[in-house]
C-alpha cells in the first residue's frame, strides 16, 4: 500500500485539520490533489514552495500520484538563491504561494488552489527523471547549496511502513506539525500518518505561540515529534506541568539530544504515561533508521536503539573492517531499502539511477553495548587533532553544555574555536575544557555570541561561524 495512490481506502477519515480548524476528508484530500495533477506531465520536475498548509500536502500528493517529481524546498527561500535553484533544476512548473512576490515570475498560470498557482515556467526538461525517482529533498545542511536527496517510489514507501510498523499508527491518531513538510523528519510524519488513515493537525506556528497549544487542545492532538531545539523550547516551557491528556507518545530525531535532557523527557513522560521514542535517521535515507522503543528510554539513556524493520547495522574501522564486539568506536554503516539513490546537483543528476544500492555509510561514530544497542558519539569529520590527540568536537559541546551554556565547535588540527552563547565566566568553560578534555589551552579560543545560527530543521549552521 502507498499513502498516495491508496488514499481512497480511508475515504470518510479526516486526512487533514486546518490552522482554521477545517476538517478535510481523504475523500476530498483526493479531489484536490488530483486537481493539481491533472496539470501536470508525467516525469516532469515540480518545485512545490512548502507551507504547512492544505494546498502544500495536496500539492504533494497530487505530484506524486501524477508520477512526476516534486522538489519540496521552503516557501521562505531567499530568492537569489530560488532563482540559482531554477537554473540548475529547470522545473517545468512550481506550485507556489500566491501571496508571495516569487509567484509573479515563474510563467504562465494552469491553475489556482485557494492560496497556492501552479505555474508552467517554460523549460522543456531536457533530462528526463528516472523512472523510480519520485522526490527531491534538500539535506539539513544544504542551505545555500544546490544539493539534493534523490529518493525512489521504494524509499518513501518502505520507510513509511517501517515507522508505521514501529509506532503503532494507527487511524485514530492525530499528530499536529512542529517542523517543515520539506524538512525530511517532519515529511515522514506526514507520509507515515496518511499511510494509516490518521488525522494530520497542520499549523505554521511554533511550540512558542499559544495558537500551537489551543490547537493541540482543541483537536486532541495525540502525538508530535520534534529536534533538540523542540526539546529545549519544551523544557522552557514547563512541559512536565501541561495537562495534556490526549498526548499518546513523543518523538525524538533530527540530531542528539543530550543525555541529560533526554533523561528528563523519560522521567516526564513516565509520570504522564506518554511513550518517549527516541529515532536516528538522515534525509539520505528517506527518514529513519534506528529507534529505542519507550521501554528503554530511561535504561539505555543516550542510545539511537536498534535498526527500524528491515534494516540493518553494522560498524566499520579506518580500514574499511567490519568492528566485532561491544563498546568499540567505528563509522556506522546501514542497509535498507529506505536508503536512498543518492545525490543530485543539477537537472542531469536526474537521469541517473540507484548509486548507493542500498547501503549508506552515514558518517557517524557509534558504538554498539553488549545488548545490541547503538549510541552515536560524533561525526567522522567532526574531529580535530590537537597535538597529536583526537578530539571530538561533539563532545566538547555536550560537556560545556552540562554547565548550562548553548556551544558550537568548529575549527583546524591544533585551533579549536568554542563558541558560547552569552558566557558570564569564560574561566569556567576554559577550565573544563582544560581539566576534562586535556586540550592545551594554547590551542583553544572561547568566542562568546549572543546566539547560535539556526536552520529552519532546528540544526545549528556551522558555516555561518566560520
Amino acid at each position: 500500500m502507498t499513502f498516495y495512490d491508496d488514499i481512497s481506502t480511508y475515504s470518510n477519515n479526516t486526512a487533514i485539520v486546518t490552522e482554521q480548524s477545517t476538517q478535510i476528508s481523504y475523500k476530498t484530500l483526493l479531489s484536490l490533489a488530483d486537481g493539481i495533477g491533472i496539470h501536470i506531465k508525467e516525469r516532469c520536475l515540480v518545485f512545490l514552495l512548502c507551507r504547512n498548509c492544505l494546498e502544500s500536502v495536496a500539492g504533494y500528493v497530487g505530484i506524486l500520484r501524477a508520477r512526476a517529481v516534486p522538489v519540496l524546498i521552503t516557501e521562505a527561500i531567499d530568492p537569489s538563491f530560488l532563482t540559482n535553484l531554477m537554473e540548475a533544476y529547470h522545473p517545468e512548473y512550481v506550485f507556489s504561494p500566491t501571496d508571495t512576490q516569487k509567484a509573479t515570475y515563474f510563467g504562465t498560470t494552469l491553475y489556482s488552489f485557494d492560496n497556492y498557482t501552479l505555474a508552467k515556467t517554460g523549460y522543456t526538461g531536457e533530462s528526463q527523471c528516472h523512472d523510480q525517482l519520485a522526490l527531491l529533498l534538500m539535506t539539513s545542511g544544504s542551505t545555500g547549496s544546490p544539493r539534493f536527496v534523490r529518493q525512489s517510489y521504494k524509499n518513501i514507501n518502505s520507510n513509511a511502513e517501517a515507522i508505521s510498523q514501529y509506532l503503532q499508527i494507527e487511524a485514530a491518531d492525530r499528530p499536529i506539525t512542529t517542523m517543515p513538510m520539506n524538512y525530511t523528519y517532519g515529511l515522514s510524519i506526514i507520509n507515515s500518518h496518511l499511510l494509516n488513515g490518521a488525522s494530520i493537525v497542520l499549523t505554521q506556528d511554533t511550540l512558542m505561540n499559544r495558537k500551537f497549544w489551543d490547537l493541540m487542545k482543541a483537536h486532541s492532538v495525540t502525538t508530535f515529534g520534534g529536534v533538540p531545539y523542540i526539546y529545549e523550547m519544551l523544557k522552557k516551557l514547563r512541559f512536565q506541568r501541561m495537562d495534556l491528556p490526549t498526548l499518546k507518545y513523543l518523538t525524538q530525531a533530527g540530531g542528539r539530544l543530550s543525555p541529560e535532557l533526554s533523561a528528563q523527557f523519560a522521567d516526564y513522560c513516565t509520570h504522564k504515561s506518554i511513550k518517549f521514542i527516541v529515532m536516528y535517521g538522515q534525509t539520505e535515507a528517506t527518514a529513519r533508521m534506528a529507534y529505542l522503543s519507550w521501554e528503554y528510554a530511561r535504561t539505555k539513556v543516550g542510545s539511537v536503539g536498534m535498526p527500524i524493520p528491515g534494516g540493518n547495522f553494522w560498524l566499520e574501522d579506518d580500514s574499511g573492517k567490519t568492528i566485532v564486539g561491544s563498546h568499540r568506536p567505528g563509522e556506522l554503516v546501514y542497509r535498507g531499502d529506505n536508503v536512498t539513490m543518492g545525490h543530485a546537483e543539477n537537472r542531469q543528476d536526474l537521469c541517473r539511477g540507484d548509486d548507493n544500492g542500498g547501503i549508506l555509510h552515514t558518517g557517524d561514530m557509534a558504538q554498539r553495548d553488549e545488548d545490541g544497542f547503538y549510541y552515536i558519539v560524533g561525526r567522522k569529520n567532526r574531529f580535530l587533532k590537537m597535538f597529536g590527540h583526537r578530539v571530538s568536537l561533539d563532545e566538547v559541546e555536550q560537556l560545556v553544555r552540562t554547565v548550562g551554556y548553548d556551544c558550537a565547535c568548529t575549527g583546524v588540527d591544533d585551533n579549536l574555536n568554542i563558541y558560547v552563547t552569552k558566557p558570564d565566566d569564560d574561566d569556567k568553560v576554559k577550565n573544563l575544557v582544560i581539566h576534562r578534555m586535556g586540550i592545551n589551552q594554547a590551542g583553544f579560543s572561547i568566542i562568546p555570541i549572543d546566539d547560535l545560527p539556526w536552520n529552519e530543521a532546528g540544526k545549528v549552521m556551522y558555516s555561518a561561524l566560520n
